[in-house]
């Protein structure tokens, strides 16, 4: 029997997820959106369906506007929410995306009560407590996807620059995924030499820069919409370390209990994942300048999801 994906939002990301699920025969695929978008989720299904046969992909793609056929998904993957706008940030679409979220979560939870859930909306760290708590599910099944684009969006800059291939380069990035993001320089490296020894100190704050306004470039310059292509690809690699219980080390948004001396936020650090979701954090030894950027981006998190922590909890 196949593994099942649910993926709530069947708009730039979410669809490109699905196709890149069906490519890779990893799994069937639920492709779901509101009501109001009529037949478009079926629609798209079909037509990633028949492209079966060239992909020599069997797996299943079912197009819905309802809830009843995501059940018993194994991963389900939360895309849905207003997307960000040319000089809107993310914390700005903190109210709206919540109720979306928590909407999603909650039904999510009473189809597939032993998922994994997987948030993409932004402001994404806010955006997984709001699926946490709503959810009722253990911190080990509510994710984020935030660190492993990030760190993508930084390998890419470090590979152009040294005009190397970008298989050779691996890139850290803690944090938010959003401006209080935290690149670290020390834990970068190319064919396992760290950044710091390549790269001038003018060159390092320059990729830093460019990694933190990632997302905001491709924003500006597509107008109407934000990144998928990127997004989609790394969901895809958490969806696989999930399914295939790879046990991977991969930068996450995970809640915090303790780890890094904070607690009761969601944020990226590095972490084992594996087929119950995450199996364990990884705390790796920062410098004093890094532990105040990362007490700083907890901080702004936990800002934004204040009135979110007061909401009821969920009926068992």
């Amino acid at each position: 029997m196949r593994h099942k994906v649910s993926i709530v939002g069947a708009g730039n990301v979410g669809a490109t997820l699905a196709e890149r699920l069906h490519a890779a025969g990893l799994a069937d695929v639920v492709l779901l959106d509101i009501p109001e978008t009529g037949g478009m989720p079926k629609g798209k299904g079909i037509d990633m369906e028949q492209a079966g046969s060239v992909l020599r992909s069997d797996c299943r793609i079912t197009g819905t506007t309802e809830y009843g056929p995501t059940n018993n998904s194994d991963v389900a993957v939360i895309t849905a929410g207003l997307p960000r706008k040319p000089g809107m940030t993310r914390e700005q679409l903190l109210e709206i995306n919540a109720k979306i979220v928590s909407s999603a979560a909650k039904q999510l939870a009473q189809t597939s009560p032993n998922a994994v859930l997987i948030v993409v909306t932004n402001p994404l760290d806010a955006m997984c407590y709001a699926a946490y708590k709503a959810s009722g599910f253990p911190r080990e099944r509510v994710l984020g996807m935030a660190g492993v684009l990030d760190a993508s969006r930084m390998e890419r800059l470090i590979a152009r620059q040294l005009n190397v291939s970008i298989e050779n380069v691996f890139a850290c990035v803690l944090g938010t995924h959003g401006e209080t993001m935290v690149p670290v320089p020390s834990y970068s490296t190319v064919f396992g030499v760290p950044i710091t020894k390549l790269f001038s100190t003018e060159d390092i704050k320059n990729i830093v820069h460019k990694t933190i306004q990632g997302g905001a470039e491709i924003v500006e310059l597509l107008k109407t919409g934000s990144a998928y292509y990127a997004p989609s690809a790394s969901v895809l690699e958490m969806i696989s370390a999930i399914l295939k219980d790879k046990k991977k080390i991969l930068t996450c948004s995970v809640y915090l209990n303790g780890e890094y001396g904070l607690k009761d936020v969601y944020l990226g650090v590095p972490a084992v994942l594996g087929a119950k979701g995450l199996e364990r954090v990884l705390e790796i030894p920062l410098s004093p300048e890094e532990k105040t950027a990362l007490g700083d981006a907890a901080k702004a998190v936990g800002e934004m999801v204040g009135h979110i922590k007061k909401a009821p909890a969920p009926a068992a």
